[in-house]
């Protein structure tokens, strides 16, 4: 495809970044705009939403994907668009498609750097990745892993994580990543939920100069879930440093079953892109985890266009996102980096230890070009000052990128000026477990403001609708896609009603994702929180996040949570939670500071009824906070699944808060 000069961005007067036509023309979402001959990323846009399997098959060849066999048909929409079926007639095993090609045409390239957090440094070309993705291959299938069998992976992101997950990817097996702070309950329902064969863990891992003893918790786990025949074990601290059990007939150690393995690699069979290779589960208030299914011919291609088209990467970059396996961004990092042929930098343990300038030195020392950080990790090292950041020479990074959280103002501004010299453009990105990856982001082209999306990425239908399903402007609605994708799940593990209910149960062929957003009038989008999180004051409908940015503006405040508990007179009142910054003190006058600062920016019936000092709020390990546990918590109801939650003493503390007489308020402000 051919056509005229694209025409860049578009007239944002409050932008902070922009980009530069010369440089736009350069980039990949550039490239991919004269490929397609479009003149803008609107009018690409319309053309991907009236005719998703142009779009799709447009993006399959601009990212160069190694098929096996070229597909016949894009797009087969037949059975429902909830159970759209992609690339039939073709072959696509992601797994080979992310480590042969490039091991072939440039083996001595950089593929994975990880740094332990102990100091430890692994280092692997292309062709050295390949050679350990295909002797873990060849040691599975040996152990009797084959084809649609379930695999639990429990450990931290080590160089053999990636080597399991691409080597079960080999083997056209199904792989089920579990976070690695899991406790062994979390564990074993999601092993017993996909039936799981094996459980590939490590004896422990280092958080915080602590070893975490992982062979233990997988233990019982293990000793809970029937189905599972063997537990294979990566040596990661050794005996010195973690007393790991052994099952003699069940436990095996990894280095030594790849020592005996015998021959080249297993033959990489033909694959249906539609063949599931991972089923990842998201936690829910009630009832089991939903397990999400994904093809090879789904999410690791949306991954990889996601990251081409919005985050600009590409061969010769190196992408780090401070996640997890557990979490979406985890599998989205190793699938997305390795097919566009970029480096992949991984890192065990937290970003601030030793010393507040880990996270930044680690950028320095592998010469990140792409940092992801969730909101809430910046708010965490905002405290430590400027000075850790610019101890580094960080002229390696070329993009910042964000998800887990809506910012706020505040932190978006440091980590735009401080972490990226007011010259990178941050990519905000948000979506979910169930779509592969973001609805909303920015990208190298739109200008941004503050806490803003630039948009849809290329190919996804978003909308921002109101209760009957009608598209709003300037004020809070429901985000919605209203045309098929290549990334949507295809459906929950052994539950595809609930999948149907949950999504497409609302609008007749449209996806309901179940959070907030708004479009503003220069047409950038935000998201404003989970949907269950909405409180609704006398009839007005708000969003947590609103609120808490305005409580984070003043400055005795480190962060904050808003939450909507029962009010006879207003059907719901606001009731905030704050984390104080280490030079301030709770009392009465900041309690009225605080309030009034919300009513100002809100309005007067928004002003919060309560407002309580806490040391820390609920969290999932890459810091999510966790408001429906704060709710249920404050009011005294069952919590739900907690099985995701990092530090639970800070519920306990919330829970105090409401059991106290309300005329006694002594961390009350």
């Amino acid at each position: 495809m051919t056509g005229d000069w694209p025409r860049f961005g578009r007239d944002v007067p409050a932008a902070a970044w922009r980009s530069t036509p010369g440089v736009a023309g350069q980039n990949r979402l550039g490239r991919f705009l004269r490929y397609t001959g479009e003149r803008d990323l609107e009018s690409l846009q319309a053309h991907a939403e009236l005719d998703p399997a142009w779009f799709w098959g447009a993006a399959a060849d601009d990212l160069g994907l190694a098929w096996q066999r070229r597909p016949a048909q894009v797009l087969d929409s037949s059975g429902g668009v909830e159970w759209s079926r992609w690339w039939n007639g073709g072959a696509f095993n992601y797994a080979a498609a992310a480590v042969d090609p490039r091991a072939a045409a440039r083996p001595d390239a950089p593929a994975l750097s990880w740094e332990g957090e102990d100091g430890d440094v692994r280092r692997f070309t292309n062709a050295e990745l390949k050679a350990e993705v295909d002797r873990a291959a060849s040691m599975l299938a040996r152990l009797g892993v084959g084809p649609g069998d379930r695999v639990g992976i429990y450990m931290p992101l080590l160089p053999e994580t990636v080597f399991a997950v691409l080597a079960l990817g080999k083997l056209r097996a199904i792989y089920t990543p579990i976070f690695s702070g899991y406790a062994a309950p979390a564990v074993a329902s999601r092993l017993n939920d996909c039936t799981a064969r094996l459980l590939i863990t490590a004896d422990g891992a280092l958080r915080r100069g602590q070893a975490v003893n992982l062979k233990q918790t997988a233990d019982e786990a293990a000793d809970a879930a029937p189905s599972v025949e063997r537990v294979l074990v990566v040596r990661r601290l050794g005996a010195e440093r973690v007393s790991v059990g052994w099952r003699d007939g069940r436990d095996r150690w990894w280095d030594e079953e790849i020592g005996r393995s015998e021959g080249g690699p297993p033959e990489t069979p033909t694959t249906d892109p539609e063949t599931p290779y991972m089923i990842i589960y998201t936690s829910g208030t009630t009832g089991r985890p939903k397990g999400a299914v994904h093809v090879h011919g789904g999410f690791p291609i949306k991954g990889a266009q996601d990251l081409a088209h919005c985050f600009d990467l590409g061969p010769g970059d190196r992408l780090f996102w401070f996640t997890d396996l557990g979490w979406m961004m985890g599998p989205w990092a190793i699938s997305g980096a390795l097919l566009l042929g970029a480096a992949l930098v991984l890192y065990e343990g937290a970003p601030d230890h030793p010393g507040p300038d880990r996270l930044w030195s680690l950028v320095a020392r592998h010469g990140v070009t792409h940092l992801g950080l969730s909101p809430t990790v910046i708010r965490a090292l905002m405290p430590h000052g400027p000075d850790p950041v610019r101890g580094h020479d960080l002229s390696s990074l070329r993009v910042l990128g964000s998800t887990g959280e809506p910012w706020n103002p505040e932190s978006w501004r440091w980590f735009f000026e401080i972490a990226g010299g007011g010259r990178l453009p941050i990519i905000n990105y948000s979506g979910g477990t169930e779509t592969s990856g973001g609805l909303v982001s920015g990208n190298v082209l739109t200008p941004m403001k503050p806490c803003s999306f630039g948009g849809p990425p290329p190919g996804i239908a978003a909308d921002v609708v109101d209760d009957q399903g009608r598209p709003v402007r300037n004020q809070v609605g429901e985000l919605v896609v209203r045309a098929p994708w290549i990334g949507m799940t295809r459906g929950f593990w052994r539950d595809p009603e609930r999948y149907e209910d949950t999504y497409w149960s609302r609008f007749p062929d449209v996806w309901v994702h179940g959070d907030w957003a708004a479009i503003d009038e220069d047409g950038l989008w935000y998201i404003l929180g989970r949907s269950d999180d909405t409180i609704k004051i006398a009839g007005k409908r708000l969003g947590p996040a609103e609120v808490e940015s305005v409580l984070v503006e003043h400055p005795a405040v480190l962060e904050s949570a808003a939450i909507g508990v029962p009010d006879p007179a207003k059907g719901q009142a606001l009731v905030c939670f704050c984390v104080l910054r280490s030079t301030a003190a709770p009392d009465p006058a900041l309690a009225g500071e605080l309030k009034a600062l919300v009513a100002s920016r809100l309005g007067k019936p928004l002003r919060p009824e309560r407002i309580f000092v806490v040391a820390d709020l609920p969290k999932t390990r890459n810091a999510k906070v966790m408001r429906r546990v704060i709710r249920a918590a404050y009011l005294g109801e069952p919590p739900g699944d907690l099985s995701s939650l990092e530090n639970p003493q800070a519920v306990d503390e919330i829970r105090n808060t409401n059991s106290e007489p309300r005329t006694r308020t002594p961390n009350r402000t």
